[in-house]
C-alpha cells in the first residue's frame, strides 16, 4: 500500500528507486507430503476503502474506480515454532474508529494482540512483506519475536524512519533481526519460505507455505493488491520499479505455475474473508 499515507495513521496508534536487482531463486516443488503439524491462519488486520483505485495502475486501468480491500495477516505454526507474517493496520483504529487519509479510509475490528492471545500464541519469529504503513501497524503484536527481515527491505526503513513520527518502524528495527538477502527456509525444511519479489518496495517479499492436506500456497503480499490485477498484470504508480515488479510478477507466476501452488491476494477481500479464524493445513 501507499507509504505516504504512513504518518498519519501511524499517529494514531501511537496515541491508543528504481533500483534493479536480481530475482531469487525459485523454490523447488515438494517431492514429499509436507507433515500435518504446519498450519497456517488467517488473521483480520483491517478493511481499507480504496476512495481512487486509478492510483493501483499506471496505466489508469482502474481511473474513477472504488474499492475495499482486506488487510490480512498469517499465523503460520510448525513444530520447530511460530511465524507472525505481517502487522496489519494500527491498533488505535480499534478504539478511535475509522479514520480517512488521502485515497483510503482505513477501520481496524479486532488487534492482533488480542486474536494471537485468543489462540494461545506468542510468534518466536516475525516478517513482514514489506514495510507500508498497512504492514507494519501493530509491531507490538509480535514483542519479543526475532524479526526475518529483508536487508534491502530493512535498509529502505531505516531511511524512512527519521521521518516517521510515531516511532513504529523504530520499534520493528529496534527487533532482535536476522537480516537475509533473497530468500530465507525459515524453520530449515523447506516448508516456509519468505521469498524477495521486489518492486513494490525495494525488498518487497512473499511466503511460501507447503501444507500436507492445503498443498502448497503462496501468500503474494501487494505484489497483486486484487485478483483482476493479477489478471491484467498491473503495476500501482506508488511502486519503487515497475520493471522489478513485473520481474516479479513473471517469477511469481512462473513458481505458481511450477508447484501448482494457491495464490492467496493478501488484499482480496474474496480471498481472505473467508479464512479469517479458519485454519489451513
Amino acid at each position: 500500500m501507499i507509504r505516504r499515507s504512513l504518518p498519519v495513521l501511524l499517529l494514531l496508534a501511537a496515541c491508543a528507486s528504481e533500483n534493479e536487482g536480481s530475482m531469487p531463486a525459485e523454490a523447488a516443488a515438494p517431492k514429499e507430503a509436507a507433515p500435518a503439524s504446519l498450519t497456517l491462519t488467517a488473521l483480520d488486520c483491517g478493511t481499507i476503502e480504496a476512495l481512487d483505485l486509478g492510483i493501483f495502475d499506471v496505466g489508469g486501468a482502474y481511473d474513477g474506480q472504488t474499492d475495499t480491500l482486506a488487510d490480512s495477516c498469517w499465523l503460520i505454526e510448525h513444530e520447530d515454532g511460530t511465524l507472525l507474517w505481517d502487522l496489519g493496520l494500527p491498533a488505535g483504529l480499534v478504539e478511535g474508529g475509522p479514520m480517512t487519509d488521502g485515497p483510503f479510509r482505513v477501520s481496524l475490528t479486532r488487534t492482533l494482540a488480542d486474536q494471537l492471545a485468543e489462540r494461545g500464541v506468542t510468534p518466536d519469529f516475525v516478517a513482514i512483506s514489506h514495510s507500508h504503513f498497512d504492514h507494519v501497524g501493530q509491531p507490538e503484536a509480535a514483542e519479543g519475536a526475532v524479526w526475518l527481515a529483508q536487508r534491502d527491505e530493512r535498509e529502505a526503513m531505516e531511511e524512512a524512519a527519521a521521518a516517521d513520527e510515531t516511532g513504529s518502524l523504530a520499534t520493528l528495527l529496534a527487533f532482535e533481526t536476522e537480516s537475509f538477502d533473497g530468500e530465507r527456509d525459515v524453520f530449515g525444511d523447506g516448508r516456509v519460505k519468505i521469498i524477495e519479489m521486489r518492486g513494490h518496495t525495494p525488498g518487497h517479499s512473499v511466503l511460501w507455505v507447503d501444507l500436507a492436506e492445503t498443498g502448497p500456497v503462496l501468500l503474494a503480499g501487494d505484489l497483486y493488491h486484487l485478483d483482476r490485477a493479477r489478471e491484467l498484470r498491473t503495476v500501482p504508480t506508488f511502486n519503487s520499479s515497475e520493471a522489478e515488479t513485473r520481474a516479479s510478477m513473471a517469477a511469481f507466476e512462473a513458481l505458481a505455475q511450477e508447484t501448482g501452488a494457491r495464490v492467496i491476494i493478501q488484499h482480496e477481500d474474496a480471498d481472505v474473508a473467508p479464512l479469517y479464524g479458519t485454519t489451513l493445513r
